[in-house]
C-alpha cells in the first residue's frame, strides 16, 4: 500500500461559489502540483439579485490579488457598513421606510467599549443623557455614516484600508464574471463549459495509509472505494468525456449534484426555526445621481421581511417570506407596495413592468458538508434565509478551510474530512441561533407570522439559555463556545440592544454638550462618550457621500499618498 497525493482539483458549479472557491484555493494553495479545474454549465445563470457581504471579503479580495478599484467599477459595487433593521419591533402597513416608526442598526465597527461592566454603565449614563441615545450611537460613529449615507473611508485612504469597517454591496452575476476572468487569467485555473451527466466512483477498494515508518503504529488506512473518479460531461461538441480528479467540490447550488444527488447526504431542515422558504427579487435602474445606502435596508413585513440595496446604476429589492404563512400573490402585493412607496418617481406602469424572479429554497444545510473525497461549498452544503447576508461569508470560510487544512494525501483525508464537518456544522449552528435571535426579539404580533415565532418549541435550546443570561448582562464572548465565529460577541449586543430598546430613542446631535463631571458617571466613560461624540461630528463633515467616493473611485482609482 503507498501514499497517495491530492492534485487533481475538480470544482463543479460556477457562480460566485464556485469562482470565489477557485480564487482562495488558487491563491492559498502553493503545491505546483496541484492544478483546479472548473465546470460550468452553459444552460445555468447566476441569479444576480444583488448581494450583500461582510468585511472579510476585504481581505479575501487582497489574497487573491484584484485590486478594490477594479471590483467596485466591474461589479457595481458599492459600501456597506452596517445593516439597518426597519420596524421588526413593530407593524407598518404601507412596509414602507417612508413611515418608520422603529429600527436600528447592526453596523460592521466592533465596540471598543474599555470597560468591563459595559452593560452598566451604559444604562446608568443613558438615564441621566440630556437626549434619549440608542445603543449603537453610544458605542460608536458609525452609525452617523450610516444615517447619512457617508462613505467608509476617503480616495486618499489605501485599498481595502478604512476609516469606519465596511464590505460590499455586489451584483452576484458581475461578481462571478470578475473573478472567473480571474481565475482563468491569472490563477491558472482551468475552465470547462459543459454539462456534467454522470459521476463515477470508484468501483474497487484501494488502500492508502501513511507511509512514515517512524508513527507506523497510527497509520491510518483508509479505502477508496465509493470515492468520485471522474465526471463525465457533455461538452460543446456534443461529445462525453470524463474529467478526472482526486478531491471533488460540489458548488452546483440546489442541485447538490455530488454530495445531495448523488451520495444522498440528507439535508437537515430548520424550517421549524426559521419559518421562510420563498422569496420574490426584482431590480430596480438607480438614477446615477441618487443617494446610495450605506446599510442593507432590512424591513419587516407581515410574513417576512423585505431587503433594499443599493449598487451604483440599480437598487436589488426582495421580499422574503414563508409560503406557510403568505401566498405567493400576497407576498407580490407587499412587495410593489413596497417598491411603490420607496420609489415614489416610479410610475405605476413602470412598476408593472418590473421584472420579478420568484425563488423556493429548503432552510437547511447538510448533515454532512465532507463525504468521503467530495466537499460542499455554498448553496450546494446548505442554505438559510439571506438576513445577515450569511452565504458568501460562507463560501468564503469553507473555501479558506479547505485550504487551511488542504489534504496533501489521502491517507489524512479523513481527519481532515471531521475537522472540516465539526466546524462548518459550528457555523451553520451559530447562523441559525443568530437568526432567530431576532425574531425572538420581536414584539409584533400583527400575524400568525410573528406570533408563531415566539412559539418555544421553535427557538433553540442553546438560545433560550442565552436569553435566560442576557436578563441580566449584556451578550458577552464567553457566551460563544467555539473559536473563530462568523458572528462576534459585538453582533449580538447590537441587535439585543437594537430590538430592546424604546422606539422613540433618537439620534444623538453631537453638538450637546454630553454631562458634568458632577454628574456622578465615570470621568473615564464620560471621556469615552465624549470622544465618540466627537468623532461623530468630524467625519460628518469631512467624509464624502458614497455616490462621491465611488465615482471618484471610477474616474481616477484610490490615490493614496
Amino acid at each position: 500500500m503507498t501514499s497517495t497525493a491530492i492534485k487533481n482539483i475538480v470544482i463543479v458549479g460556477g457562480g460566485t461559489a464556485g469562482w470565489l472557491t477557485a480564487a482562495i484555493l488558487a491563491s492559498k494553495i502553493t503545491h505546483d502540483a496541484v492544478t483546479i479545474t472548473l465546470i460550468e454549465s452553459p444552460d445555468i445563470a447566476t441569479i444576480g439579485v444583488g448581494e450583500g457581504t461582510w468585511p472579510s471579503m476585504r481581505q479575501t479580495l487582497q489574497d487573491i490579488g484584484i485590486s478594490e478599484a477594479e471590483f467596485l467599477t466591474e461589479c457595481d459595487a458599492s459600501f456597506k457598513q452596517a445593516s439597518k433593521f426597519i420596524n421588526w419591533n413593530v407593524s407598518d402597513t404601507s412596509g414602507s421606510d417612508n413611515s418608520v416608526t422603529h429600527s436600528y442598526y447592526h453596523p460592521f465597527s466592533l465596540i471598543n467599549f474599555p470597560f468591563t461592566d459595559a452593560f452598566k454603565q451604559y444604562q446608568t449614563v443613558k438615564n441621566k443623557l440630556p437626549f434619549d441615545i440608542k445603543f449603537a450611537d453610544a458605542m460608536g460613529y458609525q452609525t452617523q455614516l450610516c444615517q447619512q449615507n457617508l462613505a467608509p473611508k476617503q480616495i486618499s485612504t489605501p485599498e481595502y484600508q478604512f476609516v469606519c469597517n465596511y464590505g460590499y454591496h455586489l451584483d452576484a452575476a458581475k461578481f462571478a464574471n470578475l473573478l472567473k476572468q480571474h481565475c482563468v487569467n491569472r490563477l491558472k485555473v482551468s475552465h470547462i463549459a459543459a454539462n456534467v451527466i454522470g459521476i463515477n466512483n470508484v468501483n474497487q477498494c484501494v488502500d492508502v495509509q501513511i507511509s512514515d515508518t517512524e508513527y507506523s503504529e497510527n497509520n491510518s488506512v483508509t479505502c477508496r472505494h465509493g470515492h468520485i473518479e471522474s465526471v463525465t460531461i457533455k461538452d460543446s461538441s456534443n461529445k462525453d468525456r470524463k474529467i478526472q480528479g482526486d478531491l471533488f467540490i460540489d458548488c452546483s447550488g440546489q442541485h447538490s449534484l455530488l454530495l445531495g444527488q448523488h451520495y444522498k447526504i440528507p439535508l437537515a431542515c430548520q424550517k421549524s426555526i426559521l419559518f421562510n422558504d420563498s422569496a420574490i427579487a426584482v431590480q430596480i435602474p438607480n438614477d446615477t445621481t441618487a443617494s446610495i445606502n450605506s446599510s442593507t435596508l432590512s424591513t419587516a413585513v407581515s410574513a417576512g421581511w423585505i431587503w433594499d440595496i443599493g449598487l451604483q446604476t440599480r437598487r436589488g429589492v426582495g421580499h422574503v417570506y414563508s409560503s406557510s404563512h403568505q401566498t405567493k400573490d400576497e407576498a407580490l402585493t407587499e412587495i410593489k407596495r413596497y417598491i411603490a412607496t420607496s420609489t415614489p418617481n416610479l410610475s405605476e406602469q413602470q412598476l408593472e413592468n418590473l421584472s420579478f424572479k420568484h425563488l423556493a429554497f429548503s432552510p437547511g444545510f447538510r448533515r454532512q458538508f465532507w463525504h468521503k473525497n467530495c466537499v460542499a461549498v455554498g448553496m450546494s452544503a446548505g442554505f438559510i434565509e439571506p438576513l445577515e447576508a450569511s452565504a458568501i461569508a460562507l463560501v468564503e470560510q469553507s473555501a479558506i478551510e479547505i485550504a487551511q487544512q488542504f489534504p496533501t494525501d489521502m491517507a489524512i483525508l479523513p481527519i481532515v474530512t471531521e475537522r472540516f464537518n465539526e466546524r462548518m456544522k459550528l457555523h451553520w449552528q451559530q447562523i441559525i441561533e443568530f437568526l432567530k435571535l431576532h425574531y425572538v426579539l420581536s414584539k409584533r404580533r400583527d400575524s400568525q407570522y410573528w406570533c408563531d415565532h415566539q412559539t418555544l418549541s421553535s427557538v433553540p435550546d442553546s438560545l433560550k439559555t442565552l436569553l435566560n443570561l442576557w436578563q441580566h448582562q449584556l451578550p458577552s464572548a464567553a457566551d460563544i463556545t467555539h473559536v473563530n465565529p462568523l458572528f462576534p460577541s459585538a453582533s449580538y449586543q447590537y441587535v439585543y440592544m437594537g430590538m430592546k430598546e424604546a422606539t422613540t430613542a433618537n439620534t444623538p446631535d453631537p453638538k450637546v454638550h454630553l454631562l458634568s463631571p458632577n454628574s456622578g458617571i465615570t470621568p473615564r466613560y464620560i471621556a469615552f462618550l465624549e470622544d465618540v461624540m466627537s468623532k461623530r461630528q468630524t467625519l460628518s463633515q469631512r467624509m464624502k457621500s458614497n455616490r462621491e467616493l465611488l465615482d471618484l473611485v471610477r474616474q481616477q482609482g484610490f490615490s493614496a499618498i
